[in-house]
């Protein structure tokens, strides 16, 4: 079981950050249109669901070959090692799409899987069950197996979110495209539900981002086999400093940080933009992902606020490096720093871009 395709997959965008993150995981990966790509079985892609900060999901490729016909699907599916990842006893279930293929109808292409697993392994079929995915594109079959669950942008401890929360894997890859190590501080002065200080935090202290849930490879055959994912942790130096004006997500945001277990590197503060100030340690990362009009607020209203930003920023944080998040290239310039977008990833229907500057 150490030949099979594995594909992460991540928010268009962030291919190369993700590059960067599955070879230091110690895999061969190449890049690929939402992902990368790489051999191995099922501890590397435990591994990558376990540790990587950046992907959304993992996926394992068990079966690819040409179908003309149902019957070939059939015959063909039947081939499979469905034993070696299925058990009888864990339900699965089944989606199909079907593409420019001669096989064009997907319930009928599904249900032929499904009779397949049945006869090979006996899994019960069920809506809530393991995902197995069928895509017959020009006629190529490709059958692969969800090894996550739930995206693994859900790390377990962030029981609050607030309003229109970043997703946790986009804010490790902008932590990661702003050149975070884990020795830096970082300060977010609108901070919400805390998601870049949390990923900061555990960076610094070496947790895994899946040491607080389950995953769907965790009921494959074998997967009892795997070693226990490592209780990494290792002291730390830096702080991560979170502001926002809202008490309720000051408190929520605690409460993120204490399940997290990273209460110990990291403090929120109730106080409004204009209040800031440098914290008492060397320059580091701003990291701020402000209201954005179609995410929370008329754009017309939040150039005084993207102003009034800039320039505390730029009177309070000599030497410190911003990275804002934000929609509109007009709304970053307002701030009047010298920014520079990065690429386009798509969240939540919008369209966002990391804006990062030097030193200031």
């Amino acid at each position: 079981m150490d030949d099979y395709k594995i594909f992460m997959a991540c928010l268009p965008g962030l291919e190369p950050l993700l590059l960067a993150e599955a070879r230091e995981l110690g895999s061969a990966a190449t890049a690929l249109p939402g992902g990368v790509e790489f051999t191995g079985g099922m501890a590397e892609l435990a591994r990558a669901n376990r540790e990587s900060r950046i992907a959304s999901r993992v996926l394992v490729r068990i079966g690819e070959f040409r179908a003309l016909h149902l019957a070939q699907l059939d015959k063909r599916a039947r081939k499979l090692p469905w034993g070696d990842w299925l058990r009888a006893d864990v339900p699965v279930r089944v989606e199909a799409s079907c593409t420019r293929s001669r096989i064009y109808h997907q319930k009928a292409a599904a249900q032929r899987i499904e009779r397949a697993i049945a006869d090979q392994v006996g899994a019960p079929i069920a809506a809530d069950g393991l995902r197995v995915m069928l895509r017959i594109d020009d006629d190529l079959a490709t059958i692969s197996l969800d090894t996550s669950g739930e995206g693994l942008h859900k790390r377990g401890f962030k029981q609050f979110t607030g309003k229109a929360p970043l997703r946790e894997t986009m804010a490790a890859g902008f932590l990661r495209d702003m050149g975070f190590d884990g020795t830096q501080p970082v300060l977010d002065p609108m901070c919400g539900s805390g998601t870049f200080l949390l990923e900061a935090a555990e960076i610094a202290a070496g947790l895994a981002p899946g040491r607080g849930r389950g995953f769907a490879f965790e009921q494959f055959a074998g997967a009892q086999a795997l070693a226990p994912a490592p209780a990494q942790q290792r002291p730390s130096d830096a702080r991560f400093f979170g502001f926002d004006r809202d008490q309720g997500a000051i408190q929520g945001a605690r409460a993120n940080a204490e399940r997290a277990g990273v209460a110990d590197w990291t403090s929120f503060t109730c106080q409004p933009i204009s209040a800031l100030t440098r914290p008492d340690c060397a320059p580091g990362l701003v990291m701020v992902n402000p209201p954005y009009g179609g995410r929370i607020g008329n754009t017309g209203q939040l150039y005084g606020l993207y102003a009034s930003l800039g320039k505390v920023l730029a009177d309070q944080f000599q030497g410190w490096r911003v990275g804002l998040v934000t929609t509109d290239a007009k709304l970053a310039h307002a701030t009047a720093l010298k920014l520079q977008g990065g690429p386009i990833i798509p969240h939540g229907g919008l369209k966002v871009r990391l804006f990062q500057s030097g030193p200031l």
